[in-house]
């Protein structure tokens, strides 16, 4: 399952952002080192074109698209040496397909802050910089374990290492691997390493009420924008009492504090897009299903996402993408207007495709 991990400085309200998103009771505390090892939780996806489909086929349930949270303890100077949780910590972030690094712009006297005071830009860069030497320890154990290999004329070993020679240098400057331009052969392998700075990032702002809680979020999104990246805004303690009452008291309570609930969703979304990843529909028995794939996967492998079966026996897909199909109102209404397209194995699916599998039962 794809996940994302929760990171950042300690006191930041990793835990509490966790507990908004998940409606999980992990354990939050005005101390360093509360998250001592990771908590995990399973987060629904907001899509409303499943419920659209499930009036559409008259389906009783609907399953969502999920993916994974993880909250990570956190990070201090020093991490890739050891320093507070260290290592322990970097194993954790190095197991996520993406990263949201979350940021502290709230004014607390009662949250004891690392560093002394509220420095959004400083703290995202103290991250920054231990995940690049994280990497960079990394690769250069492994340019050390290659380079005798190489030197005695190990092609394999030479055309690694060369890459690794690349990577050194960039990260070297300071600059994480996500900004570097690679080939595909290359960005196989630094897949390969699992890379910390390479995993797609997004950056949230947690905020309060105040206004130097606002110019510390602007002072966050500006060091983003300059650097082509994504800042959200959200005040992760509110969102964590909303996600705690009923939906009704939750809309009333946002009103009053002029937000809206639907901030976590955005997040959620947001932290979906982060993982390149689509959604395809099927509307089999009596549930609609949103099943999540990797941009790019072929229709007999999304097929044996549902079952290993229906990959080998797979026959052809029945594919209309959503929109068309909520534009005629009907599966059976678009068949018959030659709306439905019969696919081979090798069609690559797409995001809002609602997908039909006919397959070859096993014996």
């Amino acid at each position: 399952m794809l996940s994302v991990g929760i990171v950042g400085l300690p006191n930041v309200g990793k835990s509490t952002l966790f507990n908004a998103l998940t409606k999980a009771h992990a354990e939050v505390s005005n101390y360093p080192f509360c998250t001592i090892s990771p908590n995990e939780a399973i987060v629904a996806v907001p899509d409303k074109r499943l419920y659209e489909l499930a009036m559409m086929f008259r389906q009783e349930r609907v399953v969502p698209a999920t993916f994974k949270f993880v909250d990570i303890a956190g990070l201090v100077r020093n991490a890739h040496k050891g320093e507070g949780l260290g290592n322990e910590f970097l194993s954790h972030i190095r197991g996520v397909d993406a990263i949201l690094h979350l940021v502290r712009c709230f004014q607390r006297a009662d949250v004891a802050h690392v560093d002394g005071g509220v420095d959004p830009v400083r703290d995202v860069e103290v991250v920054e910089l231990e995940l690049i030497l994280a990497d960079l320890q990394l690769l250069q154990r492994r340019h050390g374990h290659l380079s005798k290999r190489a030197t005695a004329g190990d092609r394999e070993a030479k055309a690694e290492v060369a890459v690794l020679e690349k990577l050194i240098e960039w990260l070297s400057k300071g600059a994480p691997i996500r900004a570097m331009t690679v080939s595909d052969a290359e960005a196989e392998l630094i897949k390969k390493y699992q890379l910390l700075t390479a995993k797609p990032c997004i950056y949230v702002g947690n905020v309060d009420e105040t206004e130097e809680s606002e110019r510390a979020f602007s002072e966050l999104k500006r060091w983003c924008d300059e650097r082509g990246l994504r800042a959200l805004k959200l005040n992760a303690k509110l969102h964590m009492e909303l996600s705690e009452l009923s939906e009704e008291e939750a809309e009333e309570m946002a009103e009053a504090f002029g937000i809206e609930v639907s901030a976590l969703d955005e997040v959620v979304r947001e932290c979906f897009k982060l993982l390149d990843a689509i959604v395809f529909f099927t509307a089999v028995g009596r549930e609609v299903t949103a099943w999540v794939v990797e941009r790019g996967t072929i229709a007999v492998k999304a097929a044996g996402k549902i079952h290993s079966d229906i990959e080998r026996g797979f026959i052809r897909a029945e594919v209309i993408p959503f929109e068309v199909l909520k534009e005629v109102g009907s599966w059976e209404e678009a068949k018959q207007r030659g709306l439905v397209q019969i696919k081979g194995k090798d069609y690559i699916i797409q995001d809002g495709d609602v997908v039909y599998f006919r397959f070859h039962a096993p014996p």
